[in-house]
């Protein structure tokens, strides 16, 4: 308990944050439909978002080393509020798509601060406990965030706004906190080559992961309206989804680390090609039955970048640990910043079962080039511990590195 309460502030920044950027994706969706936003320009602002956060988890920690760690928050922060109010200010897809930038910025600098702010925090006796809070904080309110649209009005000044007050309040915590700072940890390289040099499978798995997260969570939404959900049935249509991805992955992590990871990560890309043809045709079914199927596309799809990472760094030193990390997370950037757009564009040539077709072909080339590194080299009998791999920064590596060392 004296953990959990010594952890109280960053915990409650992790749920105002994820409230706020968690609730704008949909939000900006429905409010795209409901001005007339065409179906490529509401994809946009989701590859927007992840272009944001990609550029964030850069600059970060450069810009924690020059200023500290609060002010680093405050000034991510900032940003992330004027995106969110500048909206109804400025009703232009285009303007709309530099807000998300800026929304995604926020998101990838807080979490590198928060994250920073744990790992200087936590010892080895701790870890284990504090690593489970923080996911039950950032995952709850990633739950929680997704049903607002079902509340908030869309393309409304108030929405905004509301969103833009829960992201200013993260500031409070984590400001007021008379913990003091930690030092500044350096800002691990980028290497991309390193996770293709560790697995090249794991470094397709992630983009795959990244093709189908960032495409349903960022135009899920329209899908749903297209085939026919009301406004409150589209907020539990996502929920569903993050329920099932929270839900999975301690069977997951109980399957990866006593069998081949290969197979399981080849298992859980054959169950996600059923689980896309089941949702594709999901306008077909009763309310309960569509949120079913959300939930086990969640299932299927969410562990596969977890299951991904695990793979890698069983073929990585402890040194590399914290740049293997950055460089999956590199990977999941440039498909999520692809994915919402290349969906937007299928969907509005094809129909709103293209997006599912779009991610069931990404899981069988996946499906493929794991059996072909099948053959490419054997299975290490010597692996790392599962480890739940939060998509947040570059510097959740730091506090993942050292459980994937137990043996």
């Amino acid at each position: 308990m004296r953990l959990l309460i010594s952890f109280a502030a960053l915990f409650l920044s992790v749920i105002l944050l994820q409230l706020s950027s968690g609730g704008v994706g949909p939000l900006d969706a429905i409010s795209g439909l409901a001005l007339s936003f065409d179906t490529e320009q509401i994809g946009l602002l989701g590859s927007a978002h992840f272009m944001g956060f990609f550029i964030g988890c850069w600059w970060a920690p450069r810009l924690m080393g020059s200023v500290g760690h609060s002010r680093a928050f405050a000034a991510f922060t900032s940003a992330g509020a004027i995106g969110l109010l500048a909206h109804m200010m400025v009703v232009n897809p285009y303007a709309w798509a530099l807000m998300r930038v800026a929304s995604g910025l926020c998101v990838a600098g807080c979490y590198t601060v928060i994250e920073a702010w744990l790992q200087a925090k936590v010892t080895n006796e701790t870890r284990g406990r504090t690593m489970g809070a923080y996911r039950v904080a950032d995952m709850g309110a990633s739950l929680v965030a997704q049903m607002l649209i079902s509340v908030l009005e869309p393309a409304s000044y108030v929405s905004y706004n509301l969103l833009a007050i829960l992201c200013c309040a993260a500031l409070l915590p984590l400001t007021l906190t008379r913990a003091s700072q930690p030092e500044t940890p350096d800002a691990p390289r980028l290497r991309p080559r390193l996770a293709i040099q560790c697995s090249p499978l794991a470094a397709a798995g992630v983009v795959v992961a990244a093709l189908s997260s960032a495409s349903f969570r960022m135009v899920g939404p329209i899908y749903g309206q297209q085939v026919g959900l009301a406004v409150d049935q589209i907020a539990w249509f996502l929920a569903a989804f993050v329920l099932g991805g929270a839900l999975a992955q301690y069977p997951a992590g109980w399957l990866a680390d006593r069998f081949d990871r290969r197979w399981v990560l080849i298992g859980l890309s054959v169950a996600a090609i059923f689980s896309s043809a089941l949702t594709a045709m999901s306008h077909d079914l009763s309310e309960n039955g569509i949120l079913l199927t959300a939930f086990f596309f969640g299932l299927t799809t969410f562990p596969i970048y977890s299951v991904s990472a695990a793979h890698a760094h069983d073929f990585a030193d402890h040194s590399q640990r914290v740049e293997l990390s950055a460089a999956l997370m590199f990977f999941y950037a440039l498909g999520a910043i692809a994915a919402p757009l290349v969906a937007s564009w299928l969907m509005d040539a094809y129909g709103p079962g293209a997006m599912f077709a779009m991610i069931a072909v990404g899981h069988a080339v996946l499906v493929i080039f794991g059996l072909s590194r099948m053959r490419a080299r054997p299975t290490l009998r010597d692996r790392t511990p599962y480890v739940w791999s939060p998509r947040t920064s570059f510097m959740i590596g730091r506090l993942t590195g050292r459980s994937r060392d137990k043996r």
